[in-house]
């Protein structure tokens, strides 16, 4: 058996349904799930992992998407952390329709804030000259989980972060209405704070941000 079919014999044989049916209302019926918790979730899956080491290495690029074909969320968080994993060291300049097709599928903020930060973060690190070009298309696209990938990607980057860059991204974004865009300016801009509250302070004072992203920039910082 591959893989996938032992990890979903594994899965099912420690599903907890009554974790599932509070993990389904919790992602607003989002998502099916077996029920099983961070934690438990990882150790199942690097235990399945050791023994198929090799198949995850050779096809990590098409399992991952098989991966998300599956019903059940668990396997979707599978796949994207198994994603980071083997590529972390080894993004090829391509890999970046991928991480697109990642964010854009079965999106919700528990994966998208993962592979944003995770994953696109990442990659863009490993390809600094792809910056501006990738974020500004994820930004003008329509989809509301690319924007807000476009805002967060730099969460990890702490002293790195390009500070013209995410306040552009803010003030880009801070008349949409949309809860998941007002969170995420407040979110990263918070998170910049603790290196940088001095600018993050006086960006705030002049950017006329919704009063959520207000709220959640200067939450730790006065």
């Amino acid at each position: 058996m591959g893989f996938i079919e032992v990890l979903d014999r594994t899965f099912q044989k420690h599903a907890n349904p009554e974790d599932a049916k509070h993990m389904k209302a919790y992602m607003l019926d989002q998502f099916d799930f077996y029920g099983i918790r961070a934690a438990q979730r990882r150790s199942l899956m690097n235990s399945v992992a050791k023994d198929h080491h090799i198949e995850i290495r050779d096809t990590i690029r098409t399992l991952v998407f098989d991966l998300y074909d599956k019903p059940k969320r668990e396997m979707h968080l599978v796949a994207m952390e198994l994603f980071e994993k083997h590529l972390r060291r080894s993004y090829k300049l391509e890999d970046i329709a991928l991480i697109e097709q990642l964010i854009t599928t079965n999106s919700w903020w528990d994966s998208v804030d993962y592979i944003a930060k995770n994953i696109l973060g990442g990659y863009l690190l490993s390809f600094p000259k792809e910056t501006f070009k990738v974020i500004e298309r994820f930004s003008s696209s329509d989809n509301m989980w690319l924007q807000r990938s476009t805002i967060i990607f730099q969460l990890g980057y702490k002293e790195k972060t390009n500070k013209e860059l995410l306040f552009q991204q803010c003030l880009k974004h801070r008349v949409s209405n949309e809860f998941f865009i007002k969170k995420a300016i407040g979110w990263a801009l918070r998170e910049y704070g603790k290196v940088n509250p001095d600018a993050v302070l006086k960006f705030v004072e002049t950017a006329n941000l919704k009063p959520l992203s207000k709220r959640e920039a200067i939450r730790r910082l006065i």
